[in-house]
């Protein structure tokens, strides 16, 4: 059964290598208003709060917890917790 389940491991591998040209390349360009929202975290994080008053310190917060939602959001990334992996792995495991 090991013998087996290795044998297909090089095929797959030089298959791999034979396609490069025909599959387009993607670029992991981040969009415009990822950007922007990256600069103004920064910004955010950069600021002397010292000075400000308790109500502008809670519109901060309020506007970071926004942007990291809106980022979030916009990753579209598929989030696993550490249960949920070990319940996966777990049944690979019973499984196979």
């Amino acid at each position: 059964m090991m013998v087996f389940s290795l044998s297909f491991i090089p095929s797959t591998v030089l298959a791999s290598e034979k396609n490069t040209t025909d599959v387009p390349v993607k670029t992991n360009e981040m969009p415009a208003e990822v950007k922007t929202m990256l600069n103004r975290l920064e910004e955010i994080k950069n600021m002397d709060k010292t000075n400000m008053s308790r109500s502008e310190k809670k519109e901060l917060r309020a506007e970071v917890k926004t942007i990291k939602k809106n980022l979030k959001a916009s990753n579209h990334g598929i989030y696993l917790s550490i249960g949920a992996v070990i319940i996966i792995i777990l049944l690979l495991i019973l499984l196979l």
